[in-house]
Order: C-alpha cells, then sequence, then structure tokens
C-alpha cells in the first residue's frame, strides 16, 4: 500500500473507533502508532510514546490552559454569574423576550471572564431558566438562548479554543484573544435579534419582564465590579503589552480567587472543588494533545496532508467554495465530536490547505471557533444541548433542539458577514502592541 493510502485508513479507523464511543485521545495515540509503524517500525513507533507525551507536555505555552480553566472556576464559585444577569435583567427585562436576551448577553458576560461555553451554559442555565419559567417562556426559546448563549464562551476571550488553536498553528494567542471581542459581540447582537424578532412575531413565547426605572437600572451595574475587574486585568494587560497569555492567566485566576474570598464564596471545600475539577479537565485536554502529537506524527510521515493541499490547489474553484466545504466539515464533524478534539484532529491536515491559499490563520480561527459554537448546539452530540438537559430536566431533548434552529441561522449569518468583512476579526488584533 501507498503512505497515502495507508493515511486514509487511518483516519477512517480513526472514525470508525470513534463512533463505538472510544475516548479520542486513546484512540488517536493508538492510530498514530500503528501507521507510524507500517510507514517506519515498530521498534522506532514505541519510541513515540516515549518521547511525545513529554515533548509535548513539557512546553511552557501550554501553562496557559490549567491557569484559564482555574480562573473559570473561581468565577464560577465566587457567584459572579448571579450577580451579571439580575444586571443585564434590570436593563433588558422589560423587553419582548427580555428574559432570554438578557440570559445571552449575561452568557456573553460570563464568557469573557470564563473560557468554556459547557461550563456557561450549565451556570447560566441554573440562574436564568428558573427565570424564565416565572415568566411562563416558551420552554424551547428559554432553553434554545441558554445553550447559544453558552456557547459565546468559546469565542469571547479568554478562550481555552483559542488557546489550543493558537498552539497548534503556532499563532500568537493574545492576537487570537483580541480577534474574538469583536466577532463575539456581532454574534451577541445577532442571537438578541433573534429573540427580539420571534416574540415581535410570537410575543406569548417570550412575555414583558417587569419594569426597572433608570435609578434600579444603573444600581444594579454594582454587580458587574468583578467581572469588569478580571476583563480588564486578563485583556487590558494582554491588548497593552503589559502581561503574556500565560501571566495573564495567573493574574486572572489569582484574581478570581481573591474576588471569591471577598464575597465570602471560597472556603477549603470549595477550593478543592475548583482544584480538582480544573485538574480533571486540564488533564483530559493534555490526553487529547498527546494523542493528537502522536497521530500528527503519523500524518506528517504519510504526506497525505501535503497531497491533499497539492490537489485543492489545482482544482479550478474559487478559494471560498474550499473555505465553505471546509467549514461545512465542521459544522458535520461536530454533530459527533468534541470542539477541542475537532480542533487538534483536523488542524494538522487543513492548515497547511487554508494557509497555502492565502487565508489569514487569526481570521480562520475566528470563522473555525463559531463553526465549532454550531457544533456544541447541534444534534445528535450537542454538549451544550446536553449540559443545559442536566439543568432542565423537565424539558425534553427535541424541545431544546427545537428552539436552538433560529440561532443556527443567526450563526451561519455571523459567519457570512466575517467572511465579507475580515476587518472585523482582524482590526483589533494587528493594532495592539
Amino acid at each position: 500500500m501507498s503512505m497515502e493510502l495507508i493515511g486514509v485508513l487511518g483516519i477512517a479507523l480513526l472514525f470508525l473507533l470513534l463512533c463505538m464511543r472510544m475516548y479520542i485521545g486513546i484512540v488517536m495515540a493508538l492510530i498514530g502508532f500503528l501507521g507510524f509503524g507500517l510507514l517506519a517500525d515498530f521498534e522506532t513507533s514505541v519510541s513515540l510514546f516515549g518521547v511525545v507525551p513529554y515533548s509535548t507536555a513539557h512546553q511552557f505555552t501550554f501553562t496557559v490552559l490549567p491557569l484559564f480553566v482555574l480562573m473559570g472556576q473561581f468565577a464560577f464559585q465566587s457567584g459572579i454569574s448571579a450577580d451579571i444577569y439580575r444586571t443585564v435583567d434590570s436593563w433588558f427585562g422589560q423587553l419582548p423576550g427580555g428574559l432570554a436576551m438578557a440570559t445571552i448577553v449575561g452568557c456573553a458576560f460570563f464568557g469573557a471572564i470564563c473560557g468554556s461555553s459547557l461550563a456557561t451554559a450549565a451556570t447560566m442555565g441554573a440562574v436564568a431558566l428558573p427565570e424564565m419559567k416565572k415568566y411562563n417562556y416558551d420552554p424551547g426559546l428559554a432553553a434554545g438562548s441558554i445553550a447559544v448563549g453558552g456557547t459565546l464562551g468559546i469565542l469571547i476571550p479568554p478562550s481555552i479554543g483559542f488557546v489550543i488553536y493558537g498552539i497548534m498553528v503556532e499563532e500568537s494567542i493574545g492576537k487570537l484573544f483580541m480577534a474574538g471581542i469583536l466577532p463575539g459581540i456581532l454574534l451577541t447582537l445577532f442571537y438578541m435579534a433573534t429573540v427580539y424578532i420571534t416574540c415581535i412575531i410570537k410575543p406569548e413565547k417570550g412575555p414583558r419582564g417587569k419594569k426597572t426605572t433608570l435609578q434600579e437600572k444603573i444600581l444594579s451595574l454594582k454587580g458587574t465590579w468583578g467581572m469588569l475587574i478580571l476583563f480588564v486585568l486578563v485583556m487590558g494587560g494582554i491588548y497593552s503589552g503589559i502581561f503574556t497569555p500565560t501571566e495573564a492567566g495567573g493574574v486572572g485566576a489569582f484574581g478570581a480567587f481573591v474576588i471569591a474570598l471577598f464575597r465570602r464564596r471560597m472556603n477549603f471545600k470549595s477550593l478543592i472543588f475548583c482544584l480538582r475539577d480544573s485538574m480533571q479537565t486540564t488533564s483530559m485536554i493534555f490526553l487529547i494533545l498527546i494523542g493528537a502529537s502522536v497521530f500528527n506524527v503519523f500524518m506528517s510521515v504519510s504526506q497525505l496532508p501535503m497531497h491533499l493541499a497539492d490537489y485543492l490547489q489545482t482544482l479550478e474553484v474559487n478559494r471560498f467554495v474550499v473555505l465553505s466545504g471546509i467549514l461545512f466539515l465542521y459544522i458535520v464533524l461536530g454533530c459527533i465530536m468534541d470542539g477541542f478534539a475537532m480542533i487538534i484532529l483536523t488542524i494538522p491536515i487543513l492548515f497547511p490547505i487554508l494557509t497555502s491559499m492565502g487565508f489569514d490563520p487569526i481570521w480562520f480561527g475566528v470563522l473555525m471557533v463559531i463553526v465549532l459554537e454550531i457544533g456544541l448546539i447541534t444534534p445528535p452530540v450537542g454538549l451544550n444541548v446536553f449540559i443545559l438537559k442536566g439543568v432542565a430536566k423537565d424539558v425534553p431533548m427535541n424541545t431544546i433542539f427545537k428552539g436552538i434552529w433560529p440561532f443556527l441561522i443567526s450563526s451561519v449569518a455571523a459567519i457570512i458577514v466575517i467572511m465579507i468583512f475580515p476587518q472585523i476579526a482582524t482590526y483589533i488584533p494587528y493594532h495592539m502592541k
């Protein structure tokens, strides 16, 4: 068999084992080991397991991962999410679908200090769903707004998705963080517009909440001080060049810990809980990274990515047709795979193709993360939906998915806008220090 055919068979076996529910990190390491052994020799392949795990895990750049995960855990423990929700509720609650819009804005703010879509969906679901039930919101709209709002956690910086992508393609994580700000705001506005239009057409889906005075609105802003401090510390430090992303992660984690202490939300038991969950999440990510590194060695030796890039360049089609096909592939993969796993698995194969066609890696990173968001809310996996189902046990799964469809249209519209106007993603990162 040719090297390219072995590479194709390796990818096919990978998806077969994933469909059998095997863990992706272990599967990638296993196939990388077997494939490299067939292309080179198994004695050298065995040595990969002595070299690759260490060479992957010892990289100082990866230090940023546990720090941002820990910051999100401390922020969750401090109760910042509930204060954010109360604030945005006082500003938007009296509008048609106001509570759903407040939920989306609350998710955006919490995502700015959390970096995890799943944590954002779980946290805001516990806070917002009871309120929307109290005002007789349509279950599909209520659950859908929480699910899609949660996806903003992976786009609005700091984002663990951007961290992994930046490390994989050797791009500045700080610039990727900055690139997510304007697209994150754009997507938030699109989601809010979706809620507003839905509730204008069918007012019974999202009744107006209680009215608040201007004084009450202004007083509610005091609940945002914790979020603002963390965001200014982390993103302001990165943008101004005071902190590297790794240093910003450390400062952010310490800041979130101090806020939790100040608010008397941190004790020994909750500290152990935060450390344990952060360790579990970080270990899961590193196992995937190590497995992907072994698999990527196999892919490099098979030369499949290079041949695929050469083939696509010979096609007489517009490069945006190829880009659209790649983005659609991510949507399909998102139906069956975790977002982080998709980044780690596909980037070594697809990134050479995109760079050879002249696409900006920062701009593509934003598009890819938005598409990953779509994967988090599409069946049959839709991890955000499953997380939300754990919070909203009385809402049927099909009701949640039904409520998500209008927001999927908004996501696609946002992708098209960013493709037409790439400056939305590139303006801030290319003007930072």
